[in-house]
């Protein structure tokens, strides 16, 4: 199932009558008012998906800022969307598909065969000169039952591991990689053996995913080949999704690390590296963004806690 679906597709399958649910997902880290710019205008029907609270659990150190949450509750909150058994599926945001990524990942993840990102998101609905309505959305309480595992995962044990012959990606800013800023988790820097590629770079000015050729280029670039295991992280999970639908329209397959960096550099005996390379660096010392005596080494090696 391809991830994506463009404007005029969604426009015209909706237009047929097709029974499609509509998700949308405005969050943006560091901002609160997605409910309020959804109520100011959406795609006709949308129902608003509220990240922190129906994407994740509370946030814990031992598993993270975004925890996902239990099959129960996900199973929860996708019935009060209204979805049903064998409805497609189609979320979008109005931020590149950062934050609708999160779901799109957990149902399929859920076992949700059909569905979709809205390629471009609300930009792109209304650069196509298509109708918004206002206002909240209460669709009736849907069937669906989900499952679990449908998608790889790894742990923080198996990410302290994911190098040499595997590829792991750090999806957040370069800067927050090379460890120069840290504006949310405890410490600064990237886990040692990851490379970093930006979610940014995976979009177009417009908000549009880059052609499948292009993605796969930049991934070609990284490392990935199609025998390479791949896994990514983000800062708690959310952007590291947006990374997998770009591995798979490049024709990759990857993992996710649920808890990512936030999770990771909670742990004191877990190492972090900064500068611009995988194992270059000097690790921070727990809670204070200050680097420790002591340089990463390669891979193979072992970083100073």
């Amino acid at each position: 199932m391809p991830p994506l679906i463009d404007a005029a597709g969604l426009h015209g399958r909706l237009a047929a009558g097709e029974r499609i649910v509509l998700l949308d997902v405005r969050w943006v880290l560091g901002r609160t008012d997605g409910r309020e710019r959804y109520l100011e205008g959406h795609l006709p029907g949308a129902v608003f998906v509220d990240l922190p609270t129906e994407l994740a659990d509370h946030a814990q150190p031992a598993l993270g800022r975004h925890p996902l949450p239990s099959t129960d509750r996900f199973q929860e909150a996708a019935r009060r969307w209204g979805i049903n058994e064998g409805d497609t599926v189609v979320a979008y945001d109005d931020s590149g598909s950062m934050a609708a990524a999160r779901v799109w990942w957990m149902l399929r993840n859920a076992g949700v065969a059909s569905v979709y990102l809205l390629d471009g998101g609300l930009s792109a609905w209304r650069a196509e000169g298509h109708l918004l309505e206002t206002g909240e959305v209460s669709p009736g309480v849907g069937n669906l039952t989900l499952a679990e595992g449908r998608m790889p995962v790894i742990s923080g044990h198996e990410a302290a591991h994911w190098h040499g012959d595997r590829v792991l990606l750090d999806a957040r800013a370069g800067e927050r990689y090379r460890g120069e800023v840290e504006p949310v988790d405890p410490r600064a820097g990237h886990i040692p053996g990851a490379f970093s590629a930006p979610t940014t770079d995976n979009i177009s000015a417009a908000g549009t995913f880059l052609p499948a050729e292009e993605l796969r280029a930049r991934f070609a670039g990284l490392g990935v080949t199609d025998e390479t295991p791949v896994a990514v992280y983000c800062g708690s999970g959310v952007t590291a999704a947006h990374q997998i639908v770009a591995l798979e329209l490049a024709g990759f397959k990857a993992a996710l690390f649920p808890g990512s960096f936030s999770q990771w550099s909670n742990d004191a005996g877990n190492p972090v590296a900064t500068g611009p390379e995988p194992f270059e660096g000097e690790p921070a010392i727990a809670g204070t963004g200050r680097p420790q005596t002591g340089t990463a080494t390669g891979a193979g090696g072992s970083v100073e806690p």
